[in-house]
């Protein structure tokens, strides 16, 4: 169960970076199955080439970014439906991948990597390393957050909410997806070059079906946490990344096949979709909205931003746009 809760912390990244492209810019973005593999593959042939690394998280966030770029293109500049786009350049990737690891898979036996003096020291597969793993995923969570909450972050979520509204105020619409997209995909990327190097190699195959995995943690944690707020929300992430690992884990313990992952994976999706749904939770949700209307004032900060704020948005892209 130690190892469910540190693999939940390290795709967590993966989870915050899908979080911003499902809920902040709501994107279909399939790229993450690609970009995934993308910065693991970078990572791992980096190291392999005497690289810090340190320095090969850099790489892999920014091989990432580059990858959301692409798609986020191929969707405004090329008119491309988002889904099709997404779909387009995870296709791609997957030859990119396969050129840059110059094969299948790429081995970090007996090479040094950032997690080597965990492993030196018996912190792996401990509290030590859970607290490590959570520690940096919390701290890529607050940056995040505080990110969200600049005129620039704002902008991007009055994209997500109300398109139409925040074009109005001058606002490029199309940028604002461009960066959703390549930040979003930057974090999946840095994600695939941590699990590379925790999990000691690189393969062409380890992002398939991520977004999966993705999804049903940004879904788990909030329909249990909710999101109230940016920071509640992108806590809740980091959480049903956590979740969504020990009930994979509860359903290998109870012995259920290793094949039927992916299936599992769905039917918590599917459950966590549905549930939420059901007439007893509506209830429940009402009742809570009256009895705490203070904090259905403070789900605002997921609402479109005011005129004001939205003005500023429009001036600071405005001027960057000049």
């Amino acid at each position: 169960m130690t190892t469910a809760i540190e693999l939940g912390m390290v795709y967590a990244i993966m989870a915050l970076g899908v979080y911003v492209t499902f809920r902040i810019l709501d994107f279909p973005d399939l790229t993450v199955d690609g970009s995934f593999t993308t910065g693991a593959a970078v990572a791992a042939i980096s190291i392999t080439n005497g690289v810090d690394p340190f320095l090969t998280f850099l790489m892999a966030f920014v091989a990432g970014f580059l990858a959301g770029v692409i798609t986020g293109l191929l969707h405004t500049k090329g008119r491309i439906n988002g889904l099709l786009a997404g779909i387009l350049t995870q296709i791609a990737l997957y030859s990119i991948n396969l050129r840059i690891m110059a094969g299948p898979n790429i081995p970090l036996l007996g090479e040094e990597t950032a997690l080597t003096p965990l492993k030196s020291a018996g912190l792996m597969g401990g509290a030590g390393s859970i607290g490590i793993f959570a520690a940096v995923a919390i701290l890529l969570g607050l940056a995040l957050v505080w990110f969200l909450h600049t005129d620039l972050g704002l902008a991007l979520q009055a994209t997500g909410d109300n398109e139409k509204m925040i074009r109005s105020y001058g606002v490029n619409t199309d940028n604002q997806k461009i960066l959703g997209l390549a930040l979003s995909n930057g974090l999946v990327g840095l994600c695939g070059a941590v699990v590379a190097q925790y999990q000691g190699f690189a393969d062409i195959g380890m992002g398939i079906g991520l977004i999966i995995a993705g999804l049903a943690s940004v879904i788990l944690g909030q329909a249990i946490i909710g999101t109230r707020t940016i920071l509640v929300a992108v806590l809740a992430v980091v959480l049903g990344s956590v979740l969504y690992r020990v009930a994979i884990q509860l359903a290998l313990m109870a012995g259920l096949d290793p094949n039927d992952m992916k299936l599992i994976s769905a039917v918590l999706v599917v459950i966590a979709l549905v549930v939420p749904q059901l007439p007893i939770f509506q209830r429940r949700k009402a009742l809570l909205s009256r009895a705490d209307p203070a904090g259905a004032a403070a789900a605002g900060a997921e609402a479109p931003p005011s005129s004001a704020t939205a003005e500023s948005a429009a001036a600071t892209s405005a001027g960057g746009d000049r």
